[in-house]
């Protein structure tokens, strides 16, 4: 039986019953080495291939990063409502694909989903049957948030700008996130993930009627 021998009839332990572990945070945050990272370490984790309208930069790999559409495809996800949510990022539109989150949290899979603050705070709101946890993600100060984003070699000025005001408008979601991590440095920051998990498959909830 397991740590449920334990509990009064109607309750469980959410380990392997499925979680929705959402990171986001201000571009240049760390988000995607942190995710590759835990995906490495516990393959108990799963990762949301997100779609995206935004063209594909030349380290990315087309269904591993990110599902690559154009506009006339994402526009007939949303009209078949094959989105949990979407949103739109300087000029380009991210949606979360409905149909594999919801297998694989349905197989008790705990799911990483690495969206912008916006499209965090409607997957909290999108009905989802399973836990959503919400991490931000920031880089110890914002004088490191510009050295990452120079450090790409492809902003200009007027990008970097942009960036940074909309990392500023971010940051203000902060309060409606579960967790804050701060990513001063890759191993630190994905130990603090971690935990995070621990923890949040030790918790104690209802059995689903």
């Amino acid at each position: 039986m397991g740590l449920d021998e334990f509990l009064p009839p109607g309750w469980t332990v959410q380990n392997g019953r499925g979680l929705a572990l959402v990171i986001a945070g201000p571009s240049g945050a760390g988000k995607s080495s942190v995710i590759s990272e835990l995906l490495r370490r516990d393959p108990r984790l799963c990762f949301s291939v997100s779609a995206t309208t935004r063209p594909r930069r030349p380290e990315e790999v087309d269904g591993r990063d990110y599902s690559f559409v154009d506009d006339s495809e994402f526009e007939r996800m949303i009209g078949a409502g094959e989105l949990l949510e979407w949103t739109i990022y300087q000029g380009h539109r991210y949606g979360t694909p409905r149909a594999e989150v919801a297998a694989r949290l349905a197989g008790g899979r705990d799911v990483v989903i690495n969206v912008e603050v916006q499209g965090a705070l409607a997957l909290r709101r999108c009905g989802l049957s399973h836990p959503v946890v919400l991490v931000f993600l920031v880089p110890p100060s914002r004088e490191e948030l510009v050295r990452r984003i120079r450090g790409r070699g492809t902003e200009s000025s007027e990008a970097l700008a942009t960036r940074l005001a909309i990392a500023d408008q971010e940051v203000r979601h902060i309060p409606e996130f579960d967790y804050l991590v701060v990513n001063d440095s890759l191993d630190a920051a994905v130990e603090r993930v971690e935990a995070i998990l621990v923890a949040e498959r030790s918790r104690i909830r209802r059995c689903s009627p």
